[in-house]
């Protein structure tokens, strides 16, 4: 049958009078005189895809226009995201510059202000900034150990209020080592110090972030525990791996910059091996408040997982998992059918 003759008949035959998708399917194919085993497989995906662009019409044209909605939404919220941004750097401006607080008032302001901003999208100037000015203010040779602190405060708050995802504490980290490689490749004889430095900065900021998460955990009330429900697998491996990820955030830089960097950073990481004992001692031991605490909420994540096996998208998984296995043994009895035919020739 011609390809545009079948669409066009199914077309025509399909009808949503009928209340029932199923009832509207053998109707179509019934009154479009169609036999499936006669159908070529062009023919059968011709058919389904005709069969599929009748029914969900009216649904495509929802979700359509939902997919639309849902972009304008995004770009107002990124819009508004911005405006929020800039308003509140706008207020600790005016509060750090035209009062003219003291030296030590503007410290605390400087602190409050990374407690209240989105550190996310201006985390690699940031560091660039503190580092340069670090090396410009340097004494005696030496850069001060206050650029660790630095570090290590930037890296908390940038991590404290998130869940502690592998992928948004990688993210942070290497954004973090990837500013610093860049100042220290402009800064070749400050090169080592600057990277040990802020890598010690950045492993004592992991570790507080870490310690502040074990003490939410432990004294989250029950109400709260959602934050970790849907995380809790992911959560507990990623915690019983945080040595292994600090490690392969600075081999991972090191191998996308320059060889004088990372033969540094290749042997900073070798001696740090020794030093994140107390990263792998805080992330077991909050690991095992999270086993503790949400032992209970676990077990019912599974019985909810027991549930959703039985419903309609599950049961076709399952459905279209067992025809694959049986599809797959019609192609390969078909296959094995076609050489022995063969070989009965040849032997004939």
């Amino acid at each position: 049958m011609d390809i545009n003759e079948l669409q066009a008949k199914l077309k025509k035959a399909y009808s949503h009078k009928f209340k029932s998708i199923s009832k509207r399917i053998v109707n179509a194919v019934k009154r479009a005189e169609v036999n499936l085993d006669e159908l070529s497989a062009e023919e059968i995906r011709t058919l389904t895809s005709t069969l599929v662009e009748e029914e969900t019409k009216a649904l495509q044209s929802e979700v359509e226009k939902l997919l639309a909605q849902k972009e304008s939404i995004e770009r107002a919220l990124e819009k508004k995201a911005d405006e929020l941004q800039e308003a509140k750097y706008e207020i600790f401006n005016v509060l750090e510059d035209e009062l003219e607080p003291s030296q030590k008032t503007r410290a605390i302001l400087h602190q409050v202000k990374l407690q209240s901003i989105d550190l996310y999208d201006m985390l690699s100037e940031m560091v660039e900034s503190a580092l340069v000015t670090a090396l410009e203010k340097e004494q005696d040779g030496e850069l001060d150990e206050t650029l660790k602190e630095v570090i290590k405060e930037i890296t908390f708050e940038a991590i404290k209020e998130g869940s502690l995802n592998t992928i948004r504490v990688r993210k942070i980290l290497s954004t973090i080592l990837a500013s610093a490689i860049e100042v220290a490749e402009a800064t070749p004889t400050k090169a080592e110090e600057i990277l040990r430095l802020t890598l010690k900065g950045m492993r004592s900021g992991l570790i507080k972030s870490i310690d502040r998460f074990k003490q939410r955990v432990a004294y989250m009330p029950v109400e709260a525990k959602h934050i970790l429900i849907e995380d809790y697998d992911t959560i507990i491996e990623d915690l019983n791996q945080t040595d292994t990820l600090f490690s392969q955030i600075i081999l991972t830089q090191a191998s996308e910059s320059s060889q004088i960097i990372r033969k540094i950073l290749v042997e900073i990481n070798k001696d740090m091996r020794y030093d994140l004992e107390e990263l792998v001692l805080i992330s077991k031991e909050t690991a095992d408040i999270i086993r503790d605490r949400f032992s209970n909420f676990a077990k019912l994540a599974v019985k909810k997982a027991d549930v959703a096996l039985s419903s309609p998208r599950a049961k076709e998984a399952k459905r279209m998992g067992a025809q694959a296995i049986e599809a797959a043994r019609i192609v390969l009895g078909s296959a094995l059918q076609s050489a022995k035919d063969v070989m009965e020739k040849k032997e004939k």
